[in-house]
């Protein structure tokens, strides 16, 4: 463990950068994956379809593949972006259908007679999803939000192959100059993954038995 203690201070430097992408990139994809589920059952033909078609297209398409769009592709054809950013982009992307999905699932939840009770007091579409569908689709669907975002914290990983220092990259780094100690150094760097993954579980579990609105 002597090699994780003296190696402590670029650790808490990887682990930062590790939750910075969670944080920032989780938002953004709840943004975006509360529009495209919103759409998923508009009255209007072009969004569902627009929608349909970037949910199938993004959710089927390797992490790896959109970092590499998003840190090399986007370089070459004249972007400035710094690799942080564009990691931040490429895990908001991705991470967006599956919480579109998931919202989905909890919009099919919401009895539809309250959307119906809604339109007939005057309500429109954004207001009657904005007031009445997507703040009950939101509670009944916790425990699958925060799992992806358990699974964000995991892919967060792959944004280390492109010039990201994040956790991963660090234990990759320490490891590569310290072949005497790989396992206690990858045993450090899976602590400090642990310390954002188990209180995200813990803490769904307990919204679950708090928030979940009953069917």
């Amino acid at each position: 463990m002597d090699a994780v203690i003296e190696n402590l201070p670029l650790y808490l430097e990887g682990f930062g950068t590790t939750v910075l992408l969670l944080v920032v990139s989780g938002l953004a994809a709840l943004v975006i994956g509360t529009l495209v589920a919103a759409m998923r059952i508009s009255p209007v033909a072009s969004l569902r379809w627009f929608s349909t078609g970037y949910t199938e297209l993004v959710r089927n398409t390797p992490l790896t593949l959109v970092l590499f769009f998003t840190a090399i592709v986007l370089p070459i054809l004249g972007s400035r972006l710094d690799f942080v950013t564009a990691a931040f982009i490429g895990l908001s992307v991705y991470t967006s259908p599956f919480i579109a999905e998931a919202l989905r699932s909890g919009i099919n939840g919401v009895p539809v007679g309250q959307a119906e009770a809604a339109r007939s007091v005057g309500f429109g579409f954004a207001q009657t999803v904005g007031l009445i569908v997507l703040p009950q689709a939101f509670r009944m669907t916790v425990p699958p939000l925060i799992n992806v975002f358990i699974a964000l914290t995991k892919n967060t990983s792959v944004a280390g192959a492109f010039f990201v220092v994040d956790l991963f990259a660090t234990g990759r780094i320490l490891a590569n100059d310290r072949g005497d100690a790989v396992i206690p150094i990858l045993l450090g760097v899976a602590t400090f993954y642990l310390l954002i993954t188990v209180p995200l579980g813990l803490l769904a579990a307990r919204l679950e038995r708090r928030w979940v609105v009953q069917r």
